[in-house]
């Protein structure tokens, strides 16, 4: 797909298009992610069409995220190995042009992760992903929220998610009710999903490696984080209309993330 100029009336017809490119495709998603969240993640990235891949030890990561169409780095159980494979990955990933996600799951005060997830800042990822508490902190304005939980709005880390892109030169999504995508000069809010979706490990841990997923089919990253949290969004929608809870919403979202259609897609989202 080539690089045009879009506004929020006609994103929601591009996200449509990413879509189908993402389900044409398949592109193989190299997901260093945590261990709670392994499976939800590869079931997600499989419903929508992607290929998943967690290749998360030393000597391996490298290599393999330089063949990938992208990568998420997920900060959320960052063990010593595993944070060489972060670090290897993502020096390949730079040398190879493979687009990376950055994840700084429960940044802030901890004190692994936290310094971790500023030395990757620096590697200037393609996209940065998280609640508002874990962007400002990583903007270093704050000491995070509760665990990987928020205790910040979205509004509030508008300023830290401009600074964090101006910082990498990529592109920073903040989850909350209503997402905003930033590169820190265009701003996009994204208002569909449903509060089910944060009662389900690895609910926001996948968008991530979605993200990725939908960063390799076109050139501009802020279009196509916005068309990824469409997408996942509008199926947390669709599985929340027939789940009774969490658990029912779980195998609901997955279905939904397989059989949503572009033409859906470009009628129910709510960009602006």
């Amino acid at each position: 797909m080539s690089r045009v100029t879009r506004t929020p009336s006609n994103l929601p017809t591009f996200a449509a298009e990413a879509l189908e490119e993402v389900r044409r495709s398949s592109p193989l998603v190299h997901s260093i992610t945590n261990s709670v969240v392994v499976n939800f993640t590869a079931n997600a990235l499989l419903a929508l069409g992607a290929a998943p891949a967690m290749v998360d030890i030393p000597d391996e990561a490298g290599p393999f995220a330089s063949i990938a169409s992208g990568l998420l780095v997920n900060l959320g159980t960052p063990h010593a190995e595993q944070r060489e494979a972060m670090r290897e990955a993502v020096a390949a990933a730079n040398t190879a042009g493979t687009p990376w996600v950055l994840d700084p799951v429960a940044i802030g005060a901890l004190p692994v992760r936290t310094p971790l997830a500023f030395e990757l800042r620096s590697a200037r990822p393609t996209v940065v992903r998280g609640n508002a508490s874990e962007i400002i902190a990583l903007a270093g304005a704050g000491a995070g929220g509760r665990g990987v939980d928020s205790s910040d709005s979205v509004d509030d880390a508008l300023e830290a998610a401009r600074a964090v892109a101006a910082a990498t030169g990529g592109v920073v999504a903040v989850s909350g009710p209503v997402d905003v995508i930033t590169d820190g000069d265009r701003v996009v809010r994204i208002a569909n999903g449903d509060a089910l979706l944060t009662k389900v490990t690895g609910g926001g841990c996948a968008l991530g490696s979605v993200i990725a997923a939908f960063a390799s089919v076109d050139a501009d990253r802020l279009d196509t984080t916005v068309a990824a949290v469409a997408v996942y969004t509008i199926a947390a929608e669709i599985a929340a209309a027939e789940a009774r809870g969490p658990g029912s919403f779980a195998v609901a979202f997955l279905d939904a993330l397989a059989n949503v259609t572009p033409a859906e897609i470009a009628s129910r989202a709510v960009i602006s």
